[in-house]
């Protein structure tokens, strides 16, 4: 399949997963404008080689599932109802984001590597979302498990990540703007992903 499909799948997935504000690019942002472009930078390379080794065990997994096609199609089915179940969370239920912005707290000046390392670590959600990204690519027929595939995916991931981490860390006080209007409506786009995602799901069940 070549190196550069595999890397460019993996980066433009990671940019569009990571691109809404979250803890951790929003720290990054705190800490560049706090302490400096330096400091943030570390913080975020700590970030990025923890997405590294989750997004490596997520596409592991997904290898293991994809040899055993009963398990991708009961996952398929279970990932509808949950895809469905948080669109609805989204649409009608969950309370609109608090307008004020959120103090994100950082505590002493001990390496911003490490802490970075630690602050990703404590996400867990890169690992289910990179499996089941893998799995649709690999039926997609955009990706095989395939030694150097994996490889060039996985520094894609990281590349794209890492990438998303510096846009915040330089240009926070631009696009901030940009960021408050997504969190007043971050619901709304979440649900909107989420219906998208169930729907195209379920499409492709029907027509195998």
């Amino acid at each position: 399949m070549g190196f550069l499909l595999p890397l460019a799948l993996g980066y433009v997935i990671a940019v569009l997963a990571v691109i809404l504000p979250g803890l951790i690019n929003m720290t990054a942002a705190k800490i560049s404008l706090q302490e400096g472009k330096n400091e943030a930078l570390s913080f975020a390379a700590g970030a990025s080689i923890v997405v590294f080794l989750q997004t490596y065990v997520a596409v592991i997994f997904a290898r293991f599932i994809s040899i055993h096609l009963e398990i991708i199609s009961l996952l398929q089915e279970v990932g509808i109802l949950i895809f469905t179940a948080l669109s609805i969370y989204f649409f009608w239920i969950a309370k609109k984001p608090n307008r004020q912005k959120a103090e994100i707290k950082i505590k002493g000046k001990s390496s911003r590597f490490y802490y970075g390392i630690l602050l990703s670590m404590l996400n867990f959600l890169p690992v289910p979302f990179y499996v089941f990204m893998t799995i649709s690519l690999a039926t997609s027929g955009y990706f095989h498990f395939e030694k150097w595939d994996i490889i060039s995916f996985v520094l894609g991931v990281m590349i794209g990540s890492f990438s998303v981490f510096y846009l915040y860390i330089v240009s926070f006080k631009m696009i901030e703007a940009k960021t408050t209007f997504l969190m007043k409506n971050i619901n709304t786009i979440i649900g909107a992903i989420t219906a998208l995602i169930a729907a195209c799901t379920l499409f492709k069940l029907i027509y195998n």
